[in-house]
């Protein structure tokens, strides 16, 4: 299959998740052992809408990216990403955050906190389209799409690291799966806290608003500071965590 975005007057080729990259993450291991590999999910990364945005994004050390997740199933699972991490800014104790906007679908976001080998917080965000999902400093995280339809997601990222997945590979993927009973535990990890639930808001701070394209901001890169200094900036993130 061949799934490409137009994105600037420009047709996109994507990277592309295959099912047999996510061996070891999913729940259902008898139906992962019973199928052939296949396409799962497109990510279109370094966007812009002209080369003079392009070279004020890449300027500003930032990445503007588009995932699409086709619906689907891993066995009795929700298809799902493979979940990473990302390491700790140079210098600071805490990690690089992340900001998410549905643009068509529905998202289930999973959030994760690790505190030396224990999980304590794990954070569910249910977008829709417009929303807006901010992956706060220090929380590893999975998107899962739960619905009959088609999830289309943007990004804006710091580009000065490499995201790790190896911490979702080696527990066999998140804290909690998503299955077509509700969520479960991932049996790996222990004693974990419960799920606690964050709705979307707007968070003017970072000049972000729900159902407004946040890719706009390529027009105010200041507003995106927080992604490369979040040290700057951690009122702002546990305010929000804690609503």
């Amino acid at each position: 299959m061949v799934y490409n975005i137009e994105f600037g007057g420009v047709e996109r080729e994507p990277d592309i998740r295959m099912l047999h990259d996510m061996k070891e993450v999913v729940y259902d291991r008898e139906w992962f052992d019973s199928v052939e590999d296949f396409e799962l999910y497109y990510m279109f990364r370094h966007l812009s809408t002209s080369e003079a945005e392009l070279k004020t994004i890449n300027k500003q050390h930032l990445r503007y990216d588009i995932t699409v997740i086709p619906p689907g199933m891993f066995g009795c699972e929700f298809i799902k990403t493979a979940g990473h991490y990302h390491p700790n800014v140079p210098g600071q104790d805490l990690s690089y955050p992340e900001v998410y906007q549905v643009l068509e679908g529905e998202a289930t976001y999973l959030l994760q906190k690790h505190v030396g080998d224990d999980v304590i917080d794990v954070v569910v965000i249910k977008a829709k389209a417009g929303d807006i999902a901010l992956i706060p400093p220090d929380y590893g995280h999975v998107t899962i799409n739960a619905s009959d339809e088609q999830l289309k997601m943007a990004n804006w990222v710091c580009c000065d690291f490499q995201s790790s997945y190896a911490p979702f590979r080696d527990m066999e993927g998140g804290a909690y799966y998503l299955l077509d009973s509700g969520f479960v535990k991932n049996h790996r990890y222990e004693d974990l806290p419960e799920l606690r639930y964050i709705t979307p808001l707007d968070i003017p701070e970072f000049g972000l608003e729900c159902g407004m394209d946040m890719y706009e901001l390529v027009n105010d890169t200041e507003k995106l500071r927080f992604l490369k200094e979040p040290q700057d900036f951690m009122g702002v993130f546990e305010s929000i965590l804690t609503i």
